[in-house]
C-alpha cells in the first residue's frame, strides 16, 4: 500500500515516514501543495491513501482533497492542529474519510488508516466498479467518459465500448475473435478484422503517450491484446 503524505513540518514528516514504513507502507512525501499537485496529476493511480496536513505554506489540504476526489475515489485523511467543529465538518463535507488532530499518537493514526482501508475494501466488494484506472487513464463508467491525466479524451461510441471491454478484463489476454464477438454484441453493427485493427490504432493514438510503443493496450504476439497486469 502506498501513501501520499503532505506535511510541511519536515520533522513531523520524517517521523511519520519512518513509522508508516515500519508498518509496511510505502510513502511518497511532499512538503508543500505545489509538489503534491504534481504527484496527484502524474502518479495518483499508484497512490492508495492520502494524508494531508490542512495548513500548507502555499495552499491547503482542502484544496488537495478536492483535486483528488475530482480525479478518483481515493481515501483522504486530514492531519491538523485545528479541531473546532467548523473545520471538521468542512473537511468531511469535502469527502475526507477521517480527520485527526495534532498532537496524535502514531498507533492511533495507523489504526485510523487501517480502518479506512477496511471500509473501502467493503465498499468495493459491494458496489459495481464506477471508476477504472489504467496507467494515467481513467474511465468513469457512470458518465461514460474517459480521461487522460485528468483531461477528457473524446472517443466514439465503438472506441469507448472496445476500451471498456479491455478495462473489464484487466490482465487477461483477449484474442481478436473474442474482441470481434463482444463488439458485435454491443455495437449491433458489422465489425470485421480490418476494422478492429483500425479502432485499436485509433485508441492507441488517443490514449498512449507513445502509440508506437504502447503501454496500455499491449500486443501479445500470436495471441491478441492485453491491458494491465493480472
Amino acid at each position: 500500500m502506498k501513501i501520499l503524505l503532505v506535511e510541511d513540518d519536515k520533522t513531523i514528516a520524517s517521523g511519520l515516514d519512518y513509522s508508516l514504513q515500519a508498518d509496511g507502507y510505502e510513502t511518497v512525501i511532499c512538503y508543500n501543495a505545489e509538489s503534491a499537485k504534481s504527484v496527484i496529476k502524474e502518479r495518483l493511480a499508484e497512490i492508495d491513501l492520502c494524508l494531508f496536513d490542512l495548513s500548507l505554506p502555499d495552499g491547503s489540504g482542502y484544496e488537495l482533497c478536492e483535486i483528488v476526489k475530482n480525479r478518483s475515489d481515493k481515501p483522504v485523511i486530514f492531519l491538523t492542529a485545528l479541531d473546532d467543529e467548523v473545520n471538521v465538518v468542512m473537511g468531511l463535507d469535502m469527502g475526507a474519510d477521517d480527520y485527526i488532530t495534532k498532537p496524535f499518537r502514531i498507533r492511533e493514526l495507523i489504526s485510523r488508516i487501517k480502518s479506512v482501508f477496511r471500509r473501502y475494501d467493503k465498499q468495493q466488494q459491494t458496489k459495481p466498479k464506477i471508476v477504472i484506472e489504467i496507467e494515467n487513464v481513467r474511465i468513469n463508467t457512470l458518465e461514460g467518459k474517459v480521461y487522460k491525466n485528468g483531461e477528457e479524451i473524446l472517443l466514439t461510441a465503438l472506441e469507448y465500448r472496445l476500451f471498456l471491454i479491455f478495462a473489464n478484463h484487466i490482465g487477461q489476454v483477449l484474442t481478436r475473435n473474442q474482441l470481434l464477438e463482444r463488439i458485435w454484441d454491443v455495437a449491433g453493427e458489422f465489425v470485421n478484422d480490418n476494422t478492429l485493427t483500425v479502432y485499436i490504432k485509433r485508441l492507441r493514438e488517443k490514449l498512449e503517450d507513445n502509440p508506437r510503443n504502447p503501454k496500455i493496450i499491449k500486443t501479445v504476439r500470436g495471441l491478441g491484446y492485453k491491458v494491465g497486469d493480472s
